[in-house]
């Protein structure tokens, strides 16, 4: 046995790694993976297509969610305090002019103190309305 050597006084281990199973391994996984990446075919990945995401809304209607948790309805140049209840009712008026409905953007700006689940409560009223395009406003701070 290689690890252990006898002298004079007794048995004694030597600390060193054999390195040669170790070479012989990544010399083995060497070679497999060189004969099989060739034999790897590329796959097609499938993006999704922009279809009518690309087309600018007609109307573009805000929902803006103050600290206090009120809600005012943009559009058109006219802002107009809403409760949760007719918010769904205040929104289908004011996309009911446009050309296509479902071509009408709803975008919903919240205060950064506001909870996260009055801006879900708002989401959802307008989902479950059947708004079609409910997106939230970003803005970066300076």
């Amino acid at each position: 046995m290689a690890s252990v050597s006898s002298r004079g006084r007794g048995r004694r281990t030597i600390n060193e790694i054999n390195m040669v199973p170790f070479i012989d391994v990544m010399l083995v996984l060497l070679i497999i993976f060189m004969v099989t990446a060739p034999m790897i075919t590329p796959s097609m990945v499938d993006l999704p297509s922009v279809g009518k995401a690309a087309k600018q809304p007609d109307k573009v209607v805000q929902v803006v969610i103050q600290k206090d948790d009120t809600i005012e309805l943009h559009s058109d140049g006219n802002n107009r305090p809403q409760s949760l209840g007719n918010l769904a009712a205040a929104v289908k008026a004011a996309i009911g002019d446009a050309n296509e409905p479902g071509n009408a953007a709803v975008v919903i700006s919240a205060d950064r103190s506001v909870k996260y689940e009055s801006v879900v409560k708002v989401m959802d009223t307008l989902q479950r309305a059947g708004v079609q395009r409910v997106g939230l406003s970003v803005q970066l701070a300076p």
